[in-house]
């Protein structure tokens, strides 16, 4: 899916200057193998900690490398690749450790999780819109907007987290026929605006809420035990390897920014 297939046509120079340089990066090709990959390198990561670390210690190391990861994104003054993505990652680790914390410390079912997380999210969008009038990513160039692009990107995480469970687990599909399905539905939002007019921003982030259960699926498949629908490899070497695919296409973009 292109910018311009999912997006709406980017400020000019001089409306860009007067408002602030956008601090998202362009919605390439690039842009969505690299979102997809992030959400497995995540899971697998968050998975291996929790196994390898006390649970609480897991978590707060989680939350100190998120924290740290947003404060350096909102320092910035316009996109910075290497900045942007680390901080996408970190919300992924964070992500899975806080909706696997709701299943397994609190005891919370998937099914109810995942409509939590939606209805959630629904809110956000809401109030997004009623205060911003937009909800185009092509419009975060003030501090306020940016505050509610990234509340409204640690939901989508959630919310995919929850669902990606939900599917593997709760309803026994496993890991590779999740990861299937997911890569199906992520192609209707494209085909969707491309044959039937659907609306670019809302293509944008429905495929973007399906980037987190499809990256997801594929890590725990690739990650898991075999007992447990996967190929065994393991949650750190997926981790390892995820990460310097991710540094790859990091790297990939940053030139062609350049």
């Amino acid at each position: 899916m292109s910018s311009a297939q999912l997006q709406e046509r980017p400020l000019g120079r001089r409306a860009a200057r007067r408002v602030g340089l956008t601090k998202v990066p362009q919605v390439t090709a690039a842009f969505w193998i690299t979102k997809v990959l992030t959400t497995g390198m995540g899971e697998a990561a968050s998975d291996y900690l929790g196994h390898t670390l006390d649970q609480v210690v897991a978590v707060g190391i989680g939350a100190l490398l998120f924290a740290a990861a947003l404060v350096a994104q909102f320092s910035v003054k316009r996109y910075i690749a290497g900045v942007y993505w680390t901080a996408i990652v970190m919300v992924s680790v964070f992500g899975t450790m806080a909706a696997d914390a709701l299943h397994v410390g609190l005891g919370v079912p998937y099914t109810v999780s995942t409509a939590f997380f939606l209805v959630v999210l629904g809110a956000v969008f809401a109030v997004w819109y009623a205060v911003e009038r937009t909800l185009s990513i092509h419009s975060i160039n003030t501090p306020r907007r940016e505050l509610w692009y990234w509340l409204t990107v640690v939901t989508t995480f959630a919310l995919g987290t929850a669902a990606g469970d939900l599917t593997a687990g709760t309803l026994g599909w496993g890991y590779l026929a999740s990861g299937v399905v997911f890569a199906v539905v992520i192609a209707v939002p494209a085909l969707a605006h491309w044959k039937l007019g659907l609306n670019a921003v809302f293509a944008f982030w429905f495929a973007y809420i399906v980037t987190r259960p499809l990256g997801a699926s594929f890590a725990d498949w690739m990650a898991a035990p075999h007992e447990h629908t996967g190929l065994g490899w393991g949650y750190g070497p997926v981790t390892a390897v995820w990460t310097v695919l991710i540094v790859l296409f990091v790297l990939l973009q940053r030139r062609s920014a350049d």
